[in-house]
């Protein structure tokens, strides 16, 4: 009779199972022998699986990787919400730029020192300076006795003449000055040049007029009307939003500035001012002079374009420009002073 513990046909119960790598744990559950219960617990034996008896899976039997419909609208909703924010940050952008007015960094004044005769007349001499200490006894009134022999000087002597003098200007007997040689203008000593408001021509292009007064606007250019039997200076400022009025003294700052005024009143132009000085509340009676008030930072804007143009052209000196005509060009809310035409003056 065979031991069941060596017999190899003997068929205990053996349950297996896998612990760890290589090794499998196998216990043996209890073996009647002789009425005695044992409980035989077999060693440790390494084993090693092979390859092909580890069985696929099934993909019924993994886990479930479908896109659900969950899924789906989640991630088109996140792709829209994507898109319509982009989009609007490119809407505010465009809205920014065009919108916004962005400080301009402040062009530096050229100073122009013009020569002028201001109220004298027009000649070809200039005045004599005042006298000094020793010519006062020379300049002093003379007593009657001398006054009366001068006088009979004068009547017995007849022969006179005129100086003759090269200038083109016209020669006449009559009055005892020489004029003044200098151009007109503010009274002064400076450069022969031509002063700017002879010098410069501004023009507008505008189809109406609320196009024209977002251009003046822009430029901070402000109307005004003077003269006409009223007292001071009355100034319509923000045109394009139904006009500010104010008035200030001849001699304010804000008055004596650069100004011009149309050449031809019959132009829409000149119709559209005295259209803003009314809306704005300006009364325009008595054949009031209608201006445009230019402000500092526009001048010597105007002044440096003229003079980097004329320097393109080999004119790099103010004093060769006899005349520039400027034109407002942009679109929208942005516009800039471009020069169409300048033209020179001779060589003496």
């Amino acid at each position: 009779m065979n031991d069941p513990h060596t017999d190899p046909e003997s068929d205990p119960i053996i349950d297996a199972e896998a612990v760890s790598d290589d090794e499998l744990v196998v216990e043996a559950e209890a073996v009647a022998d002789d009425g005695i219960e044992e409980l035989a617990v077999a060693e440790v034996v390494p084993q090693v699986v092979s390859p092909k008896a580890i069985k696929p899976l099934k993909p019924t039997e993994g886990p479930n990787l479908k896109t659900s419909r969950f899924d789906s609208v989640s991630s088109w909703l996140m792709a829209l919400a994507l898109f319509v924010g982009i989009f609007v940050t490119l809407l505010f952008v465009i809205w920014l730029t065009r919108n916004m007015k962005f400080a301009s960094k402040p062009f530096p004044p050229i100073i122009e020192e013009a020569a002028g005769r201001g109220d004298n007349a027009e000649g070809f001499e200039r005045d004599f300076e005042p006298p000094g200490a020793e010519e006062v006894e020379e300049l002093t009134e003379p007593t009657l006795a001398d006054t009366l022999e001068a006088v009979t000087d004068a009547v017995s002597s007849v022969a006179a003449s005129l100086d003759t003098m090269n200038t083109n200007a016209p020669a006449s007997t009559a009055g005892t000055g020489s004029g003044d040689s200098r151009p007109p203008g503010p009274e002064g000593e400076g450069e022969d040049i031509v002063p700017r408001f002879e010098r410069w021509r501004l023009n507008f292009k505008a189809k109406d007029v609320s196009s024209y007064a977002k251009q003046l606007d822009f430029y901070k250019i402000e109307l005004a009307a003077v003269g006409g039997g009223v007292q001071g200076v009355d100034i319509a400022s923000n045109l394009s939003g139904g006009g500010k009025k104010r008035k200030v003294d001849t001699e304010d700052p804000a008055a004596k500035r650069l100004y011009f005024s149309w050449t031809d009143p019959s132009v829409n132009f000149a119709a559209w001012d005295e259209q803003l000085l009314k809306k704005a509340g300006v009364p325009l009676g008595g054949k009031r002079i209608r201006i445009q008030l230019i402000p500092e930072n526009l001048e010597n804007e105007l002044a440096h374009i003229e003079l980097a143009y004329a320097t393109e052209k080999g004119h790099p000196s103010v004093t060769e420009i006899a005349q520039t005509v400027f034109e407002s060009t942009g679109s929208g809310n942005s516009f800039k002073f471009e020069v169409i035409e300048q033209r020179y003056r001779k060589t003496k």
